[in-house]
């Protein structure tokens, strides 16, 4: 990830409808949703829709597979990981935040510390 990648998919994901949609993705996982059923989802006309897909996808923040007449969308789960641990790693110190691996989960956990401070 180079800082570029990042002011991509921040400028991206500062748009109120982009948010929308990449949350939603998130929450329906590695499975996506449909086009069709997402713009539904959240009451947004196709070509609204489609344009913003794609200004995601170009991003990086999503990717799409065709099945049968369906465009299938599913957040880049790869790429925004990148994106939170170049934040961790390049703009955090070592006392604040630190990432490490989970071998036998086999992800990445960020520890935030002194961050809640009464």
């Amino acid at each position: 990830m180079d800082i570029n990648e990042a002011l991509a998919a921040f400028d991206t994901l500062s748009q109120a409808t982009r948010l929308r949609v990449f949350r939603l993705l998130v929450e329906h996982g590695p499975s996506g949703m449909p086009a069709g059923t997402l713009s539904e989802s959240l009451n947004i006309p196709h070509n609204t829709l489609s344009f913003h897909l794609s200004h995601m996808s170009h991003a990086g923040l999503v990717v799409s597979r065709r099945e049968g007449r369906s465009v299938i969308y599913r957040a880049n789960f790869e790429f925004f990981s990148g994106l939170i641990r170049y934040m961790v790693e390049d703009c955090c110190r070592v006392e604040f935040a630190s990432i490490r691996n989970d071998k036998k989960r086999k992800c990445s956990i960020i520890e935030l510390s002194h961050c809640c401070q009464p």
